[in-house]
């Protein structure tokens, strides 16, 4: 019987970002309990859960990082804004839990407090996240505040999400790269690079890989998400992703060498989007931006709903009630006389005129004939 580890261990969320807050890579991490960089991978991602002496050292390890019960949802956030993101120059990984995970600590918030809670935890990293998918700083900060506010429109659905950051990391991935923006006049023109040469050229390398492949390998070596739910979120099967994830990974090793270790690769992505002063605005300006853009959207769908009545309405009006044939095109009548002018009236024809204009025009009296 396989026995489990003897203290409590925190949620696999929890788990990587004891160890990054640490500045622990996994194959350090690896070394300290005794097993494989992938098994630590493994146990991170909650594909496996540990079990046994490795298990009970792995569960040590992690309460002597500062991991000695379950977080609620508040704790959480609270992590996210302020914690280690900071302290790291890194990205926490935007992933939090739905507010039903974790007790009535959550429940108890409004849906304003829980919005803005979760805004806090999620927006800083997911602006350097979307920076490293596009190369340009306001169209990631643009990218982020749109997925926002599609969330605050649709927050009933996504307070009860199992994974509102994924949720709404998926919506600021596809705002981001959406080819629409190819059309922006500003975003025809690149955005300065980093000024470190070996940052310009993961940049440059980043940018050069299908936007598919580009994601796949930011949410898998970046975010640090496991094949399944790479491959969920980018509506693709798992062996579709394993293949993006290899080839994007060959593309970086064939450029910069010195990113074939996936450890080493997911630090320099970090440390690439650090250096970025990338702010992002207040959870009440987006909050309120985004209650201004839907009424906005709201009146001129109704203004248009309105006009379509009125030009139905008018147009019923003023169509015929029934069918009325086209008029034929006129054609020549060939063998018809010319015209010729009247010639002058004889002495007889004029003295009938001028009796015919003494006699009165109505009566009668024109209908009887006259002796001569």
């Amino acid at each position: 019987m396989t026995q489990s580890p003897a203290l409590p261990l925190p949620p696999p969320d929890e788990r990587r970002r004891l160890r990054e807050a640490a500045s622990l890579t996994r194959a350090q991490l690896a070394s300290r309990v005794g097993v494989t960089s992938e098994t630590v991978r493994g146990w991170e991602t909650g594909r496996s859960t540990p079990r046994g002496r490795k298990g009970r050292r792995y569960a040590r390890l992690l309460k002597s990082l500062g991991a000695g019960k379950e977080l609620t949802t508040s704790h959480i956030f609270a992590a996210g804004a302020d914690g280690p993101a900071r302290r790291r120059r890194g990205w926490v990984r935007a992933r939090a839990v739905g507010p039903r995970r974790y007790g009535d600590a959550a429940d108890a918030l409004t849906p304003d407090q829980a919005f803005d809670a979760l805004y806090s935890f999620c927006a800083p990293a997911l602006v350097r996240q979307t920076y490293l998918l596009t190369g340009r700083r306001e169209l990631a900060r643009e990218s982020v505040e749109r997925a926002f506010h599609i969330a605050w429109q649709r927050w009933p659905e996504v307070a009860r999400d199992r994974d509102p950051a994924g949720w709404v990391r998926a919506v600021a991935y596809d705002c981001a790269l959406s080819p629409w923006h190819r059309f922006r006049l500003r975003h025809r023109h690149p955005e300065p690079p980093p000024p470190d040469a070996f940052d310009r050229a993961l940049m440059d390398t980043l940018l050069r890989l299908p936007p598919s492949y580009r994601r796949t390998l930011l949410l898998y070596d970046g975010v640090g998400l496991g094949l399944p739910e790479t491959a969920a979120e980018t509506e693709a099967s798992t062996r579709a992703a394993t293949n993006r994830l290899v080839h994007a990974r060959e593309a970086v090793a064939e450029r910069l060498p010195e990113l074939a270790d996936p450890e080493v690769l997911h630090w320099r992505l970090v440390e690439l989007a650090s250096i970025e002063r990338l702010r992002a605005a207040k959870p009440l300006v987006v909050r309120r931006s985004g209650e201004r853009r839907a009424r906005l959207w709201t009146r001129a769908a109704i203004a248009f709903t309105v006009a379509l009545i009125g030009t139905t309405v008018l147009t019923v009006r003023t169509a015929p009630a029934r069918y009325e044939p086209p008029v034929p095109a006129g054609e020549t009548v060939q063998g018809v006389p010319p015209r010729v002018a009247p010639g002058p009236l004889s002495e007889k024809e004029q003295k009938l005129r001028k009796k015919l204009r003494k006699e009165q025009q109505r009566g009668p009296d024109r209908l009887l004939p006259q002796p001569s």
